[in-house]
């Protein structure tokens, strides 16, 4: 690997505050805020929108959408190809 061209990877840590929920990390990312860990350390923050602790399909509250209606409206308006 040449030296001096790849970003510094480094403990991070991501940081869901929807969920309160954190997770130490390593990443290339970089940040000026900084919080300490459980360990005693200060590592830089990243927050994040959404993680595995507050997305839908990953907590169970995902909602399955009736497909059929749109398909029928669709076939309705464009009709439907010979095959």
């Amino acid at each position: 690997m040449k030296q001096g061209i790849h970003p510094a990877y480094r403990p991070v840590v991501f940081r869901d505050r929807a969920a309160d929920f954190a997770f130490l990390t390593r990443s290339t990312l970089t940040s000026d805020r900084t919080v300490e860990w459980e360990d005693g350390n200060t590592y830089p923050v990243v927050d994040v929108e959404i993680s595995s602790a507050s997305h839908p399909f990953y907590t169970g509250t995902a909602r399955v959408m009736d497909t059929a209606g749109r398909v029928e409206r669709f076939e309705r308006r464009y009709g439907r190809e010979g095959r």
